[in-house]
């Protein structure tokens, strides 16, 4: 358990936090604002920081996508070097976040920005950051990963680089009181999988990290069986400071981490659309039967600790079984059956995929290789 750990990202948690850009941002900066298809229009929020920003130099950008694409960032970024930008404000989610991480880097680039994800190039400085989050998920607005996606190609990418951590972050669930059931829904389960990934490996020890995860857990699944309660401020503020602390890298630090579920299922919504969320829920529950031998002691203690399940041989099995029923009872599917598209064609074109992103040996023991995500594919796919 060796590790340096720091989170410089300032959080500004609770109601009427938005009003603390104000201070939080540099009056001499010009902010470039990034959010998504209008919704902060409709709930107040967009109307909260162009209050904050009343003594700033500002302008906005709209239009980024669930699943943000190089080709509408590109226009974002065109922007900024045509402004002068020297500060980013991300108002959404994880894909608007993470989209302003790609902003913040390649505004300070001369090449293409697609670089950034290939590895071609990393990035030394970027802009700075502040977000304002409106959908918690991905913890993306304290850490320094990002996802973004290639139209053209169909390829969804990620990088990580610490120069692009937020500054701060507003945390307010009052945003939260006009999302649809889904998005809740998808918010919860991809803090799960952000856990999981971080847990579900072998047995190190590290008596923080795996108590700190049990917590979390714990709470995702009392928050999904009070999942009625979601019209109320404790339910929302617990759900945004979990899925916080899902993936700020404290849980991770350390300790050995997986992420071959996140890997696969990215080829799943880059080819077919699918909700990041729930290509995890895909591909998850066949991953983890595919590596039981390998994952045995942690879902085991998974069983144990976070599903109060007995001691038994078959405990890991059984683990996997109430991770699936976990999926199932908040109505996310575990297989998958592409429209217009036969079985074998559909695993025929995301291994092409996972071979073309040099998938070949993932997971935390890189045991996961094109043979493995074969079978898991095999499973998941009607």
């Amino acid at each position: 358990m060796e590790f340096s750990y720091v989170n410089q990202t300032q959080i500004h948690f609770g109601k009427g936090q938005i009003a603390s850009i104000k201070n939080s941002i540099p009056k001499d900066q010009k902010v470039l604002m990034l959010y998504g298809g209008g919704s902060i229009k409709k709930n107040s929020v967009y109307d909260q920081v162009v209050q904050a920003l009343a003594e700033h130099d500002w302008l906005e950008f709209s239009g980024i996508e669930p699943n943000p694409t190089m080709e509408t960032l590109d226009k974002a970024v065109a922007l900024a070097k045509q402004e002068g930008v020297q500060y980013i404000l991300a108002v959404g989610g994880g894909s608007v976040i993470d989209g302003s991480k790609y902003v913040a880097a390649a505004s300070l680039y001369q090449g293409e920005g697609w670089d950034i994800l290939q590895g071609k190039y990393q990035a030394k400085t970027a802009l700075p950051i502040g977000a304002i989050l409106t959908l918690p998920a991905t913890g993306s607005e304290s850490n320094p990963a990002a996802v973004i996606t290639k139209a053209a190609t169909q390829e969804k990418l990620s990088f990580y680089n610490p120069i692009v951590r937020p500054v701060f972050a507003v945390l307010d669930a009052d945003v939260m009181k006009t999302l649809p059931e889904r998005q809740l829904i998808n918010g919860l389960l991809d803090a799960w999988v952000h856990v999981c990934e971080q847990y579900l490996t072998y047995p190190t020890g590290a008596m923080v990290q795996d108590g700190y995860a049990e917590t979390l857990l714990k709470n995702l699944l009392a928050l999904a069986a009070g999942f009625e309660n979601r019209d109320t401020d404790n339910w929302r503020e617990n759900l945004m400071w979990t899925a916080n602390q899902a993936l700020n890298g404290l849980i991770g630090a350390g300790v050995p981490q997986d992420w071959a579920t996140h890997m696969i299922g990215h080829e799943l919504t880059a080819l077919y659309g699918v909700d990041h969320a729930r290509s995890l829920t895909l591909i998850q529950p066949a991953l983890l039967r595919n590596q039981l031998t390998a994952k045995r002691a942690k879902l085991e203690q998974m069983g144990q600790q976070v599903f109060g399940l007995a001691a038994s041989d078959d405990l890991a099995v059984k683990t996997i079984d109430a991770i699936e029923n976990f999926y199932l009872s908040l109505k996310a599917d575990t297989r998958f059956s592409p429209e217009g598209e036969d079985k074998t064609s559909s695993i025929e074109r995301l291994m092409k995929q996972v071979e073309a992103h040099g998938l070949l040996a993932i997971g935390e023991n890189q045991a996961i290789t094109l043979k493995e995500i074969r079978e898991i594919l095999n499973s998941v796919i009607k």
